[in-house]
């Protein structure tokens, strides 16, 4: 199976930490020279220094506030003339808005969520789309949640933009697997990152119980009994940048340890 990248450049948001550094290190290990793209210069310093060595290249670093779009869209610029013009790879990958029931949510919240995830995706995409469809190859990968096939309560706005850039997703890989691009999305269930440790705490502290309930409770709804590790998820969206998956788009992928319920 064919699972090279030497010589490709890939752009991976969300990679300081968590699933979307696992992602970048994986891809690095493929031969990629890959752009980590986050909000903390000095976080994204730390996580270049752990991608491994690659022939011929060096690994960069971008940083902007995904809360301002305009301010994503002149780092990814920036970048991309950086890395001589174009990425092979796109990961779209960001924090998710804060949890909550869906009937308590404001409408300000719905529109940050979108910003955040939906506009900066079709943003990046349109930035990148270019240079793919000249060479005839490209990889948008969407890091999303199993939240769009089965909601996760206690997250509404999240499963809300969720299934959004889901649906973008599904659509822009019809449009565009003609020129050689895939676009695919990778669900990921109940992750042992920061992200989901937050969750916890926050949720506890709504309900008046521990953490450590919280997530006994979580792990007990996982016919595999354990949450999933970064390295999981990135195994997921590696393999979806890859030569191997060259005739796979449109689709969803759930890295969930069998969670969800749905066929």
């Amino acid at each position: 199976m064919n699972t090279n990248l030497t010589g490709r450049k890939a752009l991976v948001c969300g990679s300081s930490q968590g699933s979307g550094l696992a992602s970048a290190i994986a891809l690095a290990q493929m031969g990629c020279r890959v752009t980590l793209f986050a909000r903390n210069p000095d976080s994204l310093a730390e996580a270049q220094a752990a991608l491994p060595p690659i022939d011929g290249g060096v690994h960069d670093t971008a940083a902007a506030d995904f809360h301002d779009q305009a301010s994503v869209t002149n780092a990814a610029e920036a970048a991309m003339e950086r890395a001589g013009g174009s990425f092979d790879i796109l990961v779209n990958n960001t924090g998710g808005p804060p949890g909550g029931p869906i009937a308590e949510a404001e409408g300000e919240a719905f529109l940050k969520g979108m910003a955040a995830h939906l506009v900066n995706n079709q943003n990046l995409a349109k930035l990148v789309l270019p240079g793919m469809k000249s060479q005839r190859f490209g990889r948008i990968v969407n890091v999303t949640s199993t939240s769009v096939k089965c909601p996760i309560p206690g997250l509404g706005v999240s499963n809300t933009v969720r299934a959004a850039v889901t649906a973008w997703a599904k659509t822009l890989a019809g449009e565009v697997a003609a020129d050689g691009v895939t676009v695919n999305s990778v669900l990921p269930g109940f992750t042992d990152t920061a992200r989901l440790a937050s969750l916890f705490d926050a949720k506890a502290n709504r309900q008046g119980v521990g953490t450590d309930r919280v997530r006994d409770e979580t792990i007990a709804t996982i016919p595999m009994g354990r949450l999933g590790t970064a390295d999981e998820i990135a195994a997921a969206v590696a393999f979806y940048c890859s030569p191997a998956a060259s005739y796979i788009t449109g689709t969803v992928l759930a890295v969930d340890g069998g969670r969800v319920p749905a066929i």
